[in-house]
């Protein structure tokens, strides 16, 4: 499971590769994902840091991908959040552990840890991104006589 920091950065980029290229507030960012504002600037000064978001000061301002969502995995982010996914070690914590002297566990943990890696290294911010158009378009629309736009699949 990923770490609530590497999932809020995934939503975050997602919003922000929704935005066509257009600077996006982090304050803008987070009500729309309903993430704390303070914890959300902390992770977009990381992902800057990193190369993966860039951002601009003042008036137009805001944060923009530095890069092309096709570009930027999960795995990217984990990364740069230093999330304990891609960091290798031993599922039962013993520091021995390796190919040469598996744990109990070694075995099976090792083949779930690599589909787990494939998985983040082969889905991108575009995919997060493409995945929220879709959930926004397909939403029941609000109000008396309204209707609703379903025109993508889900």
């Amino acid at each position: 499971m990923l770490s609530q920091g590497v999932g809020y950065a995934a939503i975050a980029l997602g919003h922000i590769a929704a935005a066509g290229g257009k600077p996006v507030l982090v304050k803008e960012i987070a009500e729309a994902a309903s993430i704390p504002a303070p914890y959300l600037a902390k992770i977009v000064h990381m992902l800057a840091k990193r190369g993966l978001l860039a951002t601009q000061r003042g008036v137009g301002g805001g944060v923009t991908l530095a890069k092309p969502a096709t570009e930027i995995s999960l795995y990217d982010l984990c990364e740069a959040l230093d999330d304990v996914v891609v960091q290798p070690r031993c599922m039962l914590g013993t520091a021995e552990c390796s190919d040469a002297r598996a744990c109990p566990a070694h075995k099976f943990w090792t083949a779930h840890r690599n589909k787990t890696l494939d998985f983040l290294r082969s889905t991108y911010v575009a995919d997060i991104a493409a995945f929220e158009a879709r959930r926004r378009w397909s939403k029941p629309a609000d109000g008396p006589g309204a209707t609703s736009l379903n025109i993508l699949p889900s």
